[in-house]
């Protein structure tokens, strides 16, 4: 059957004068007719005939019963979701010290049970028998995975029913067993002996090492990053296996840091009952949020003042612009401005609290407050499109922010080696926006 790789798009004919368009944009498959466009359902689980005749009607319902969701599925078969351990955000705050650490791999997740590759939703991967064989006979949770940046070739290969030969560039990266009743550590230490003695062609333990301190957390975090990887893992010592969403294994991704408003103070619950809860912020953009991790007990009793201004660490922020897991680092070392209206009588500024800061040539993915920041906005409107898209570089992180015009859109944040490779990738990117009819707006 023919791919549809990521930002491929391709023509099929229909019942219309004018052929259809089947794209793939980032994983999610969409197609022009008015059969894929007028379904209730999420995007990322829409399908029609056309996509169904171009990939395959068995790849097509792979992928679309695949797809994590809470909504209602078109799906029908009688699948049954292997029991995953799945993974927890890390909220910046938690002391990683001790936590078994790990690269988070871009591929499929792939439980091995019973002589079988299954999905995360329950569904068969065919590999070939020479692929599996030599592989436990005990189930195994790992990932297949062909290299960083070849998700949509290694989804493209393991979700066909006759990939034969391409399974070749695939391997199985182990990291747990789910059924030895062992803690992690002493799991992996079995993995490593069952791989030793069976002798996979195709199989390897995931590498782990252990986690000195959040300084070395983002330290690996930053090479991974700039290596083209997607985040760290990291798994509590001693922990079991359990299946469902657990704080014993955390999924940490790119950090951010900059600087925020103080609007307001939220009580707090519990027992921060009659002491801060939680700051209320706003960002320039206007975006308003609450920051409640990260303060020191003493911090909720004598809070940042209303008009203060503090610095936080976030992860992302989400299609609306908000922060995601904010924590407060410290107050700025400036006093609020005293004509500032909301300012209660009185309100004095905490002492600035030390943050905790990385080597100047250490690779990271921390973006600091006082940095310099460069945007540049670009807009294509034609016909029906009336888009944007921003490029932002601050020292060595490049970020993107797009969408229709009118809309916060969607941002993506990707880490370099240094600020001289995130300007050359900026500049790339703005080179082939300008080939396709964009054109920059102040």
């Amino acid at each position: 059957m023919p791919e549809l790789l990521d930002g491929q798009t391709v023509q099929v004919q229909g019942s219309a004068a004018r052929p259809y368009v089947l794209k793939n944009i980032g994983g999610v498959y969409s197609c022009s007719c008015p059969a894929w466009r007028n379904q209730s359902l999420p995007i990322d689980r829409r399908t029609c005939k056309h996509l169904k005749s171009y990939l395959g009607d068995a790849t097509e319902a792979a992928r679309v019963c695949d797809q994590p969701t809470t909504s209602p599925t078109v799906c029908t078969t009688s699948a049954v979701a292997p029991p995953l351990l799945l993974a927890e955000s890390w909220d910046t705050v938690a002391d990683p010290s001790g936590w078994m650490l790990s690269e988070k791999l871009d591929g499929v997740r792939a439980y091995w049970d019973s002589g079988k590759f299954l999905s995360r939703a329950g569904h068969p991967f065919h590999a070939p028998d020479w692929f599996t064989a030599g592989l436990p006979p005990v189930p195994l949770d790992g990932e297949l995975w062909i290299g960083r940046k070849h998700f949509q070739q290694t989804v493209s290969i393991v979700r066909r029913q006759a990939a034969g030969e391409l399974w070749r560039q695939v391997r199985y990266r182990v990291f747990d067993a789910p059924a030895v009743p062992e803690p992690f550590e002493r799991r992996l230490n079995r993995i490593a002996d069952m791989l030793a003695e069976h002798r996979p062609d195709f199989a390897l333990l995931h590498h782990h090492i252990r986690c000195r301190n959040e300084t070395h957390l983002r330290e690996e975090l930053g090479r991974v990053l700039a290596l083209g990887g997607e985040g760290i893992m990291l798994r509590q010592p001693g922990s079991r296996y359990a299946a469902g969403r657990s704080a014993t294994l955390l999924k940490v991704k790119q950090f951010l840091e900059t600087e925020a408003r103080v609007i307001g103070h939220q009580p707090g619950t519990g027992r921060h009952r009659g002491r801060l809860g939680a700051l209320r912020a706003v960002l320039p953009s206007g975006v308003e949020f609450a920051v409640g991790t990260g303060i020191s007990d003493a911090q909720r009793d004598h809070p940042p003042p209303v008009g203060s201004t503090i610095t936080f660490r976030y992860q992302e922020l989400t299609d609306g612009g908000v922060p995601r897991f904010p924590a407060f680092i410290a107050v700025r070392d400036e006093e609020p401005n005293p004509s500032t209206p909301d300012s209660p009588k009185g309100s004095r500024t905490m002492p600035t609290p030390r943050s905790k800061t990385l080597p100047a040539d250490s690779a990271t993915a921390t973006a600091t407050a006082t940095a310099s920041v460069s945007t540049r906005r670009f807009e294509f409107v034609r016909g029906s499109s009336d888009k944007f898209y921003e490029v932002s570089v601050r020292d060595n992180l490049v970020t993107v922010r797009y969408g229709r015009n009118g809309t916060q859109g969607q941002t993506q944040t990707k880490t370099f080696p240094d600020a001289a490779r995130a300007q050359q990738h900026a500049s790339s990117l703005i080179a082939a926006k300008a080939g396709k009819g964009y054109v920059e707006v102040p």
